[in-house]
């Protein structure tokens, strides 16, 4: 596996995540496109900023073999990353247009 490919599956399974708690909590939901484009920057932006921790890409594959544990964490993160970026995403639009 490479940092690319962890990269791509996180991307994925924010997307899942953002998917997943749009069906079980349905007024967050934005749509299927909304959700899997909510749920990749969420990802995205939960990675970078929690990835400095230590379980970025690139921490995964430091030895050269990917770290199981790690690998397991960013996964974790990029789930629940899509579904809060879903979450604060609704929050955002429902506060601009009660100023409407």
């Amino acid at each position: 596996m490479t940092d690319t490919l962890i990269a791509i599956i996180s991307i994925f399974l924010g997307m899942i995540g953002a998917n997943i708690f749009a069906i079980i909590k349905k007024k967050y939901s934005f749509g299927f496109i909304g959700n899997t484009i909510t749920g990749i920057y969420g990802s995205i932006f939960f990675i970078k900023m929690f990835g400095r921790l230590g379980f970025g890409p690139m921490f995964i594959m430091k030895s050269g073999e990917p770290n199981s544990v790690l690998f397991l964490i960013n996964i974790l993160v990029s789930l629940f990353g899509g579904a809060i970026g879903l979450v604060l995403t609704k929050i955002i639009v429902d506060k601009m247009n009660k100023n409407i």
